[in-house]
């Protein structure tokens, strides 16, 4: 798998903050259930690595990656754990390398014309865009498609119900990352039937 392919598996990529790994499999299979297989546990919180593991280990439906890697290391502790896949906020050149080394497909964060051309000159054509709205939104993606038409794009960072399909519509945008299909008191309350719910809709946003 390379990192384009993640865009084609669903439209929507769940950015989930677990802080109990026990709670990793029920809410993977829920998502997976509703339509989204693609799921990004984030590096924020002690219990992440773990459910990363359970994750991979129980969840075979799932493609299951870690994000918010920021450190070398967060890219090489999470390929041990079982991530299939890796995202970034930005990137530098020794994250883009450690990202690099562990084989997984991972996607650079990027949020001007700039750092996507750096990223573009190592042969990189799929790229986190964050933080999608504060950075310019769906205007500012419209506006690098005519000079950057190679690169797609996955904005996150205040995409959520209400713009998810405007972000989707464009034709360099890949998929969308948001945490509304995990909403925190649903995964604390265990209330699995609500994340299923929430990640038909979102899988339903697919247009094309």
């Amino acid at each position: 798998m390379i990192a384009d392919d993640l865009f084609d598996l669903a439209p929507v990529v769940p950015v989930v903050v677990l802080d109990d790994a026990d709670a990793a499999v029920p809410l993977a299979r829920a998502l997976v259930d509703g339509g989204l297989p693609v799921i990004e546990v984030t590096l924020r919180t002690p219990a992440a690595l773990a459910a990363i593991t359970r994750i991979a280990a129980e969840v075979p439906d799932a493609v299951v990656g870690a994000g918010t890697v920021v450190r070398p290391q967060d890219a090489e502790r999470s390929a041990a754990a079982g991530a299939r896949f890796l995202v970034s906020p930005g990137c530098t050149s020794r994250l883009q390398a450690a990202m690099a080394a562990t084989g997984l497909p991972f996607l650079p964060g990027v949020a001007t014309a700039s750092e996507a051309l750096a990223l573009l000159e190592s042969g990189i054509t799929a790229m986190k865009f964050f933080p999608a709205e504060a950075a310019g939104g769906i205007g500012y993606l419209n506006s690098l498609r005519g000079p950057l038409p190679q690169i797609r794009f996955c904005p996150t960072g205040g995409v959520g119900p209400k713009n998810a399909a405007d972000y989707l519509a464009l034709e360099n945008v890949g998929c969308v990352g948001g945490s509304w299909v995990t909403p925190a008191d649903a995964v604390r309350d265990g209330d699995w039937d609500r994340v299923r719910a929430l990640a038909a809709e979102a899988a339903a946003l697919r247009t094309g």
